[in-house]
């Protein structure tokens, strides 16, 4: 039987939706909300990151797609806009494709990816969004029709990102080959030349191009990936700092120390020390970098 969870039994829940406005905080502080795909659909709203377009008017739809346990600085509290978070058992394991184009979208940008929606694309989304959710407020015996029209709605949302990164010029889709190449990657190829290569361009090009897009070198994103996975480790898995180190390819933990001081100002111990303070306190609206 489907029908709307109550707010502090995650863990037994598959799919999540509710008006941003109406958003509880018992979701906010469950922990079991790291474990969901977090899709924030603002309406009529600033967006929520600095933006260096200036070519459109700032406010409008913004989606943000929130991979789980990804941390991210986005507070969405009281906007006006909707909430769908689901977990991955929901998304059909034998569609490798599909899936695989999942993880593309929600990963392309590190810590969350951004859509900003044109008008028709958000009417067309608005539609299955509606269906989505009504379905979802009914009692039924299974997820069968709300797991379809999920399907149906996050194709819509593949076709929008796809559109984005392809349909401008053949330098923005370098940068997204780029950014899903080091998506699988980043762990164990930490030089550009790899990456170049995989492109057929040289590392200099690849660096003018990944400079002028997005206003970083190669390694610069590379680093940043690494920060990224080893922020999310410290913050939701039970390994000791060493352990993060060595997961992460660093030789030794003084090493991994100096590497994440010199790319975020403070040592793995006070990131930890300052990220567990947050949670006791609770500073989680919805969402801080400590409580996904």
């Amino acid at each position: 039987m489907i029908e709307p969870i109550k707010e502090s039994r995650l863990a037994s829940a598959m799919i999540y939706i509710r008006n941003l406005r109406d958003c509880p905080p018992s979701y906010l502080n469950d922990p079991g909300r790291k474990d969901f795909f977090e899709i924030v659909w603002l309406k009529n709203e600033d967006p929520l990151h600095d933006t260096k377009n200036e070519n459109f008017e700032i406010k409008g739809d913004w989606i943000y797609l929130i991979p789980p346990y990804r941390v991210h600085q986005l507070n969405k509290a009281g906007k006006n806009g909707e909430l769908l978070s689901f977990k991955r058992e929901v998304l059909e394991e034998d569609d490798k494709e599909f899936l695989l184009d999942i993880f593309k979208i929600f990963n392309v940008q590190g810590e969350f990816s951004c859509l900003r929606l044109e008008k028709e694309a958000a009417a067309d989304l608005g539609s299955v969004f509606q269906l989505l959710n009504n379905e979802y407020q009914k009692t039924a015996d299974d997820l069968v029709i709300v797991k379809a029209i999920l399907k149906v709605f996050l194709l819509k949302l593949i076709k929008v990102k796809e559109q984005e990164f392809t349909g401008h010029d053949i330098h923005q889709k370098r940068v997204y080959e780029f950014l899903m190449l080091l998506e699988s990657n980043y762990l164990q190829v930490r030089n550009t030349d790899f990456y170049a290569g995989k492109l057929g361009i040289s590392s200099k090009r690849l660096n003018q191009i990944l400079k002028d897009k997005l206003d970083k070198t190669g390694m610069e994103l590379i680093h940043d990936r690494i920060i990224l996975e080893a922020k999310r480790m410290i913050i939701h898995s039970e390994q000791t700092i060493k352990e993060i180190a060595y997961e992460l390819g660093f030789s030794d933990r003084p090493y991994f120390s100096r590497f994440f001081k010199k790319q975020t100002g403070q040592t793995p111990d006070e990131f930890q020390k300052q990220t567990r303070i947050h949670q006791k306190l609770k500073l989680n609206t919805l969402s801080d970098s400590t409580a996904i």
